[in-house]
């Protein structure tokens, strides 16, 4: 199970951080519930894993209509039930992580018009809905929304309980929460009044961690700010972005939100000819996110869970796509290596090959993407990197730390994605007098590197490719691990974790 720290995700069991390199397929279980289907679903996960992906966030929601899951409230589809079991299942197999999000904003598989119509259906005391909107206010149908039983679901393939499933990451509340009949934002998130009724986000939030104290919850917002920050609306890509009843700040601030979401659009956002304006912008609005998360939030993980480019906007070639990847990826690095709240991000969307019928223009296809694949790759490699350095553990025993006569053990994972040939990727060493090296080899059978041991120090030079200069610090009293900034200068050092 992943947990938050602080700052961070951490796997539970071991401490481990867990920063994500992840994508989005907003279809899977659609897909799995037809035979013809079902191998897009394994597909998808086998690609991702290639390219080291370890999070993805899909729809836990079809409402009405065609092959729905709930076709009418707490009325489900067995049938589609067991596709999303299939979908968990394959993906515990390839050891990727899903965020599960339980209703849409829009129409697309039903979303929330879909239950005001439940509720305008069910008659009685339901004729006064004018909006659909009325769906985070309406006490019928919250009580749809939290009868939605997807938590408490027993996977008929793994037989685990999904409140009790480590292959869920999350849940996420809804995908994309507009209320735009309420541009205060009080009606989705408003401190609870005289009366003791709370909005939507802070009762469901309650809800949703009633059920499952276990897992993490995100909201699913887009990262507009509202207006109880006026100061910081000069970041929302247009005027508009105040108006829909969101708000940053005050929305992540509700009780049992463990960390912030945000989207980034430019392409539909600010203009559909694409330009160097638009990598501006990601850069501007990552930061200004991470920022707050760091300082208004109280140091609350960001996920970027979702970011693309459209392959129907003016002037797109996969040169501008490759550059905002490469943008958004540079700046959760940035984040990263200084500690700060930056947690990850999910690329919309992937596809395997033979869907291109689904694609809304944002698809990328491995295959057929070449440097993405390899842009995607490095920034795996990356994480992965990072993650492993920062959980280094001293060998057993009861006192120590690391010493020649305790020294550390552990196996660095191959980074993915390099070219062969590249060894000055690999971890050059600066050797110490005091003690022996320990060298460990990469999966692919090529020296990845050594590492030189002193009582409580060593020292990883010449990450070039990967990271630069990289020193760590192992505090051997308590036992505690600290993971240091890779810094231009050799030998400055900055804490990386809590």
């Amino acid at each position: 199970m992943v947990e938050r720290r602080g700052k961070q995700f951490v796997m539970k069991e071991s401490g481990r951080p867990f920063y994500i390199n992840g994508f989005n397929t907003y279809w899977l279980m659609l897909f799995a519930v037809d035979q013809s289907t079902r191998g897009k679903v394994t597909e998808v996960f086998q690609q991702a894993s290639s390219v080291g992906l370890t999070v993805c966030r899909t729809w836990a929601f079809n409402d009405g209509g065609w092959r729905a899951l709930q076709k009418s409230p707490s009325l489900y589809d067995e049938d589609v039930f067991k596709a999303l079991d299939f979908v968990l299942s394959e993906a515990k197999k390839y050891k990727i992580r899903v965020i599960l999000s339980l209703v849409n904003n829009w129409d697309a598989f039903g979303g929330k018009s879909q239950y005001v119509k439940w509720g305008k259906d069910a008659g009685v005391g339901l004729n006064n809905l004018t909006s659909d909107d009325d769906f985070f206010s309406h006490p019928t149908l919250k009580t749809y929304y939290k009868n939605h039983t997807v938590l408490t679901r027993v996977n008929t393939i793994t037989n685990v309980t999904y409140k009790d499933d480590p292959t869920i990451f999350a849940w996420e509340l809804m995908n994309e929460p507009r209320c735009l009949s309420d541009p205060s934002g009080d009606k989705l998130q408003a401190a609870i009044n005289f009366m003791l009724v709370k909005a939507w986000i802070q009762e469901m939030a309650i809800h949703v961690k009633s059920i499952d104290p276990k897992h993490l919850l995100e909201i699913g917002l887009e990262g507009f700010y509202g207006p109880s920050t006026p100061d910081r609306v000069g970041f929302n890509p247009n005027t508009f972005a105040q108006q829909v009843g969101t708000d940053f700040i005050r929305n992540h601030q509700a009780l049992g939100i463990d960390f912030a979401s945000v989207h980034i659009y430019a392409d539909s956002w600010i203009s559909q000819s694409i330009s160097d304006a638009h990598i501006q912008f990601v850069r501007s609005w990552m930061k200004s996110h991470i920022n707050d998360a760091e300082k208004e939030l109280g140091g609350m993980p960001v996920v970027f869970a979702e970011f693309g480019v459209s392959r129907k906007d003016n002037g797109y070639n996969s040169s501008f796509k490759d550059a905002l990847i490469s943008s958004v990826y540079k700046t959760i690095l940035e984040s990263t290596k200084k500690g700060g709240s930056g947690s990850g991000s999910l690329v919309w969307q992937l596809f395997p090959d033979g869907t291109d019928y689904m694609d809304d223009g944002y698809a990328i296809v491995l295959s057929k993407s070449q440097t993405t694949a390899n842009i995607i790759s490095l920034q795996s490699a990356r994480l992965t990197m990072f993650n492993s350095l920062c959980s280094w553990r001293g060998g057993g025993g009861g006192g120590g730390g690391l010493t020649k006569e305790n020294p550390l053990k552990l196996v660095l994972p191959a980074p993915v994605g390099l070219a062969a040939g590249e060894s000055e990727s690999g971890i050059l060493v600066q050797r110490s007098s005091k003690l022996a090296m320990q060298c460990f080899p990469a999966t692919s059978g090529r020296k990845l590197g050594c590492i030189s041991l002193a009582s409580n120090f060593f020292q990883l030079i010449g990450l070039n490719h990967l990271w630069g200069a990289l020193s760590l610090h192992y505090h051997s009293v308590h036992r505690q691990d600290a993971c240091l900034l890779p810094s231009v200068a050799a030998g400055k050092h900055a804490p990386m974790n809590e």
